[in-house]
């Protein structure tokens, strides 16, 4: 094993300046339990651009951007160790194992970028690959055994599966919280997007009618990935018609999709891409009966379902494109841009 590798450093809170490509970040040493993994592939996520930013810090209420102000508690579980190596999704080999961790050299494998950790007074404690530990945006990954699965047997290519961990994850849990089954219409924002992409695949394998809300440019790709309909992005949205909506984007819009559910409807979200500030009259919450659910933390057994999923090629992320990891800020920027849609992938 080499005594150093590559990677990205992140190495505090604000724009692209504050990641620093270094070829000198020593490879950590499995201990006992734990396991070392080649990356072979890491996906681009809001959630890093978001703790790069410090937006998880209640001091930044904006939606993703740069911010000038001092952040000190901006990533998901408060202040954050720098530097830190980010990076949630991965998909790598099996390199080196410490005692007793199960696993062998060669085996491909793949994590939840939430890892539960629960604990007496919190059962829905975790912590996130790459924020409270460092992440897949190096040559190299220390993780624990038992947070790993193995995807050897899945025809999925290493970028395909190094998608899915963050999006795909994400969405399979809002779609277990919200209860999504067979014939239910379900919402889904943000449509275009990773978690909106795997959303739209997940309820549809579910049995469900689903519609996407989406730029008109997009629509053809939703409706590819298993949409029955799409609705543009800002036009309005039907009230009284869906058993559940599934919402990353929060913003202006919040109030109308309250009113998109039926009488006993479901809103689950899981980010706030147009803004995290949101109004609504309450009397359309609890006359209605709406059941809302804030989705973070991932039970092992949403992953373990994706894990079948993607060993028996049920699932296919849309890749629009990849980057040499050092060039991970220009892939950051395409990122926010919004114009490419489904993930993006970065090669160490």
């Amino acid at each position: 094993m080499p005594a150093t590798m590559q990677g990205v450093y992140l190495t505090g809170h604000g724009g692209p300046e504050v990641l620093e490509w270094r070829t000198d970040i020593p490879v950590p040493t499995p201990g006992p339990g734990k396991v070392l993994v080649r990356i072979a592939a890491a996906g681009v996520n809001n959630t890093d651009i978001n703790t790069r930013v410090g937006w998880y810090s209640s001091d930044v209420v904006g939606a993703t951007s740069d911010v000038d102000q001092d952040v000190d508690a901006g990533g998901w579980g408060g202040a954050l160790a720098f530097p830190r190596i980010q990076g949630g999704d991965l998909c790598g080999h099996v390199v080196a194992v410490g005692e007793d961790a199960g696993f062998e050299p060669g085996q491909r494998v793949t994590c939840p970028i939430n890892l539960p950790r629960p604990r007496p007074g919190h059962p829905q404690g975790f912590i996130a690959l790459g924020s409270e530990m460092d992440g897949a945006f190096a040559q190299y990954c220390l993780v624990e055994a038992d947070d790993l699965y193995d995807v050897s047997t899945s025809p999925l290519s290493d970028q395909e599966i190094a998608a899915i961990p963050c999006a795909f994850g994400t969405a399979e849990n809002l779609l277990t919280r919200a209860g999504v089954t067979a014939g239910h219409q379900v919402l889904i924002t943000g449509a275009s997007g990773g978690v909106g992409l795997a959303g739209v695949q997940l309820a549809a394998l579910r049995g469900a009618t689903v519609t996407g809300v989406t730029s008109a440019s997009k629509a053809e790709i939703v409706l590819g990935q298993g949409a029955s309909n799409t609705i543009d992005r800002g036009a309005p949205v039907p009230h009284d018609t869906y058993d559940v909506v599934i919402d990353v984007v929060g913003g202006t819009a919040w109030a109308d999709l309250i009113l998109a559910l039926k009488p006993g409807g479901h809103y689950a979200c899981s980010g706030a891409i147009a803004g995290p500030m949101v109004q609504a009259d309450l009397r359309e919450i609890y006359l209605r009966d709406i059941t809302i659910h804030g989705c973070t933390y991932q039970p092992a057994e949403v992953f373990g379902r994706l894990v079948g999923l993607m060993n028996a090629g049920k699932i296919r992320p849309l890749i629009s494109k990849t980057y040499p990891l050092r060039d991970i800020a220009q892939a950051q920027a395409d990122f926010e841009s919004k114009t490419l849609p489904g993930k993006l992938v970065l090669i160490p």
